[in-house]
């Protein structure tokens, strides 16, 4: 359908050409005079069937071209092309209406180039005044009720999305698998919209269709956890069609979006948060949250915990707490597979966690009485 629109188009405009040129053409190898060549249904007929057959050789790279173009253009949000546009426009109008007194120039150079520079370079600047000043242009064209609500919300509205707020929080594929997204969705804590883009959905589905049974599962739940998403309607949340088919890796695709829309890449993954920090791109990191909420434990309390394996180093063993703290137990190898009651020495701190080291309780009753006693 699109290769016949672009074939008529382009007979459409050899016709017009062919009438305006080739009487031209026919003068200059001295057949004006002949009745049978130069008239309007000649012309038409033979600027036609010329754009007929270069229609044939070109239509697939105007195809691919127009491809493209819809490809970069669905990469901008509706607002940005709209007011884009219209400083575009007005941007023309006013080279235009400024061109008129090169226009009346004889000077070959300054009535036919100049003109052209003036309305590319306004025409240009327009576009760029709508796009960076969108957030001034809603507030001119948004109706003003009453006085005193102007003012009481202007300290709100002019807040700028690039000051604290971000609209977009936008989900990687691990953050999506790992599943606590929707908890914390549903809490509220997370303002704006999720957005989900196209090329994480297409790596949650390649890794769902997997042959490794694992990584199948590990799939099929990204896929259910979406679905619970998009089903609640407490939860904000939208698609992102487009996709950047010069870049490979889904994180860099990632990062670029996020630049794109002025959103927060949402994530588990410690290396993307590393890349992303370093290209100044804002992250949440689900495993910073969670160990931001643990429970802070103090030298000498007192925890009841299972030692499950030995540790690193001698006698030593390790048990976890619900939440997957670690917790290495002094001489805990003794305990292998029981239950006791440990006294937290220290805790630290690291990127991948927080880590309590701590003895068995009745290891150290002699300790805590002289305490209790000074």
């Amino acid at each position: 359908m699109k290769q016949r629109v672009v074939t008529i188009l382009m007979i459409l405009a050899g016709i017009s050409l062919g009438i305006s040129i080739l009487p031209a053409g026919w003068e200059m190898i001295g057949q004006e005079t002949n009745d049978w060549l130069n008239n309007t249904i000649t012309n038409s007929i033979l600027g036609a069937l010329i754009f007929y057959l270069l229609s044939l050789i070109f239509v697939k790279y105007i195809l691919a071209g127009i491809k493209r173009l819809e490809e970069k253009l669905s990469e901008f949000s509706i607002p940005y092309i709209l007011f884009g546009s219209i400083g575009a426009i007005i941007g023309l109008l006013l080279g235009v209406i400024i061109s008129i007194p090169f226009f009346n120039w004889k000077l070959p150079f300054v009535n036919s180039i100049v003109p052209v520079i003036m309305m590319f370079i306004l025409g240009y600047l327009g576009f760029r005044l709508g796009t960076t000043r969108m957030d001034e242009w809603r507030k001119m064209f948004t109706p003003k009720t009453k006085k005193n609500e102007e003012t009481a919300d202007s300290q709100l509205l002019d807040r700028k999305s690039s000051e604290a707020f971000r609209k977009y929080k936008i989900l990687d594929t691990s953050v999506i698998i790992d599943g606590r997204i929707y908890d914390i969705a549903q809490t509220g804590f997370l303002e704006g919209v999720l957005l989900i883009p196209n090329f994480v959905l297409f790596e949650l589905q390649y890794i769902a269709d997997s042959s490794d049974s694992l990584k199948r599962v590990r799939g099929r739940r990204g896929l259910d956890i979406l679905n619970a998403l998009q089903e609640d309607e407490k939860i904000a949340v939208e698609m992102y069609e487009g996709d950047f088919e010069d870049i490979s890796e889904v994180d860099t695709k990632l990062l670029k979006l996020a630049k794109l829309v002025d959103g927060v890449v949402v994530t588990n993954d410690f290396n993307l948060n590393k890349v992303a920090s370093f290209q100044n791109v804002p992250v949440l990191n689900i495993n910073a949250l969670a160990n931001a909420v643990k429970p802070v434990v103090i030298p000498g309390e007192t925890m009841n915990v299972l030692v499950v394996k030995a540790g690193t180093e001698r006698q030593q063993g390790v048990a976890y707490l619900d939440d997957g703290t670690m917790v290495v137990v002094e001489d805990g190898q003794h305990f292998m597979n029981e239950r006791i009651e440990v006294v937290v020495t220290s805790a630290l701190q690291t990127a991948a966690g927080r880590m309590i080291f701590a003895k068995p309780a009745h290891g150290t009753r002699g300790i805590r009485h002289e305490d209790q006693n000074k």
